[in-house]
Protein backbone atom coordinates (compact mmCIF):
# COMPACT_ATOMS: atom_id res chain seq x y z
CA UNK A 1 0.00 0.00 0.00
CA UNK A 2 1.64 3.30 -1.09
CA UNK A 3 2.27 5.21 1.65
CA UNK A 4 0.33 8.92 0.93
CA UNK A 5 -2.85 6.23 1.30
CA UNK A 6 -2.15 4.95 4.41
CA UNK A 7 -1.60 8.57 6.05
CA UNK A 8 -4.81 9.45 3.90
CA UNK A 9 -6.76 6.62 5.67
CA UNK A 10 -5.01 7.21 9.68
CA UNK A 11 -6.35 11.32 9.22
CA UNK A 12 -9.71 10.39 7.84
CA UNK A 13 -10.27 7.66 10.46
CA UNK A 14 -9.06 9.68 13.17
CA UNK A 15 -11.53 12.92 11.81
CA UNK A 16 -14.23 10.21 11.84
CA UNK A 17 -13.07 9.77 15.31
CA UNK A 18 -13.43 13.16 16.27
CA UNK A 19 -16.51 14.33 14.71
CA UNK A 20 -18.32 10.89 16.13
CA UNK A 21 -17.25 11.99 19.26
CA UNK A 22 -18.04 15.56 18.74
CA UNK A 23 -21.39 14.82 17.55
CA UNK A 24 -22.81 12.29 20.35
CA UNK A 25 -21.58 15.05 22.96
CA UNK A 26 -18.81 13.54 24.42
CA UNK A 27 -16.56 16.71 23.99
CA UNK A 28 -18.63 18.94 26.06
CA UNK A 29 -17.08 20.81 28.79
CA UNK A 30 -18.62 19.27 32.33
CA UNK A 31 -20.55 21.89 34.31
CA UNK A 32 -20.12 21.79 38.03
CA UNK A 33 -22.95 22.30 40.28
CA UNK A 34 -23.22 21.13 43.87
CA UNK A 35 -24.21 17.73 43.47
CA UNK A 36 -22.36 16.94 40.43
CA UNK A 37 -18.88 18.40 41.99
CA UNK A 38 -19.85 16.87 45.61
CA UNK A 39 -19.88 13.30 43.51
CA UNK A 40 -16.52 14.15 41.21
CA UNK A 41 -15.03 15.14 44.61
CA UNK A 42 -15.67 11.92 46.36
CA UNK A 43 -14.87 9.91 42.99
CA UNK A 44 -11.47 11.83 43.58
CA UNK A 45 -11.00 11.42 46.97
CA UNK A 46 -13.61 8.55 48.60
CA UNK A 47 -12.49 8.52 51.91
CA UNK A 48 -13.41 12.51 52.61
CA UNK A 49 -16.14 14.26 54.24
CA UNK A 50 -17.71 16.65 52.39
CA UNK A 51 -18.68 19.46 54.34
CA UNK A 52 -19.48 22.27 52.24
CA UNK A 53 -19.29 22.70 47.98
CA UNK A 54 -19.18 25.76 46.69
CA UNK A 55 -19.32 25.89 43.01
CA UNK A 56 -18.18 29.37 40.40
CA UNK A 57 -20.67 30.56 39.11
CA UNK A 58 -19.28 29.84 35.84
CA UNK A 59 -19.81 26.06 36.74
CA UNK A 60 -16.09 25.31 36.05
CA UNK A 61 -14.96 24.99 38.89
CA UNK A 62 -16.06 24.42 42.42
CA UNK A 63 -14.26 25.13 45.98
CA UNK A 64 -15.03 21.90 48.47
CA UNK A 65 -14.65 22.22 52.27
CA UNK A 66 -13.89 18.93 53.62
CA UNK A 67 -13.14 17.31 57.02
CA UNK A 68 -9.23 17.04 55.62
CA UNK A 69 -9.11 20.68 54.34
CA UNK A 70 -10.32 22.54 51.56
CA UNK A 71 -9.77 21.30 47.55
CA UNK A 72 -9.95 22.62 44.36
CA UNK A 73 -11.64 20.68 41.58
CA UNK A 74 -12.46 22.07 38.32
CA UNK A 75 -13.93 20.88 34.46
CA UNK A 76 -10.98 19.38 32.37
CA UNK A 77 -12.39 18.77 29.26
CA UNK A 78 -15.35 15.86 29.80
CA UNK A 79 -14.19 15.48 33.25
CA UNK A 80 -13.07 16.65 36.44
CA UNK A 81 -9.48 16.98 38.35
CA UNK A 82 -9.34 17.81 41.79
CA UNK A 83 -6.60 18.82 44.37
CA UNK A 84 -6.31 19.43 48.23
CA UNK A 85 -5.25 23.09 49.18
CA UNK A 86 -3.55 24.90 51.59
CA UNK A 87 -3.32 28.90 51.86
CA UNK A 88 -0.12 29.36 50.95
CA UNK A 89 -0.53 27.50 47.59
CA UNK A 90 -3.57 30.20 46.59
CA UNK A 91 -3.01 34.02 45.59
CA UNK A 92 -5.25 36.55 43.88
CA UNK A 93 -4.89 38.04 40.73
CA UNK A 94 -6.33 40.84 39.16
CA UNK A 95 -9.33 38.67 37.68
CA UNK A 96 -9.75 35.92 40.26
CA UNK A 97 -6.82 33.46 41.70
CA UNK A 98 -4.22 31.23 41.13
CA UNK A 99 -3.60 28.37 42.89
CA UNK A 100 0.13 27.09 42.53
CA UNK A 101 0.03 23.13 43.30
CA UNK A 102 3.26 20.75 44.05
CA UNK A 103 2.71 18.32 41.71
CA UNK A 104 4.09 17.39 38.04
CA UNK A 105 0.49 16.40 36.92
CA UNK A 106 -1.17 20.03 37.24
CA UNK A 107 1.38 22.56 37.85
CA UNK A 108 -1.09 25.37 38.55
CA UNK A 109 -3.57 26.98 37.34
CA UNK A 110 -5.59 30.35 37.09
CA UNK A 111 -8.90 30.78 37.84
CA UNK A 112 -11.28 33.48 36.80
CA UNK A 113 -13.69 34.42 39.34
CA UNK A 114 -15.47 37.61 40.19
CA UNK A 115 -14.54 39.90 42.84
CA UNK A 116 -16.94 39.12 45.58
CA UNK A 117 -16.51 35.09 44.89
CA UNK A 118 -12.67 35.36 45.45
CA UNK A 119 -13.14 37.15 48.16
CA UNK A 120 -15.03 34.87 50.01
CA UNK A 121 -13.31 31.51 48.37
CA UNK A 122 -10.19 33.04 50.11
CA UNK A 123 -11.79 33.32 52.92
CA UNK A 124 -13.23 30.04 53.31
CA UNK A 125 -9.68 28.35 51.90
CA UNK A 126 -8.41 30.06 55.15
CA UNK A 127 -10.63 29.20 57.93
CA UNK A 128 -10.76 26.09 56.37
CA UNK A 129 -7.36 24.88 56.36
CA UNK A 130 -6.68 27.04 59.62
CA UNK A 131 -9.16 24.54 60.99
CA UNK A 132 -7.91 20.85 59.31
Amino acid sequence: MPLELLLALVAGGISAIALLLHLTGRSRQAVLGTGSARTAWLRHFPGDSVIKVLPAASGQAALILTGNGPGLLWAFGADTAGRRLTAGQVRETADGLHFAFNDFAAPSLALPLPEGERRHWLAQIAATAEAA
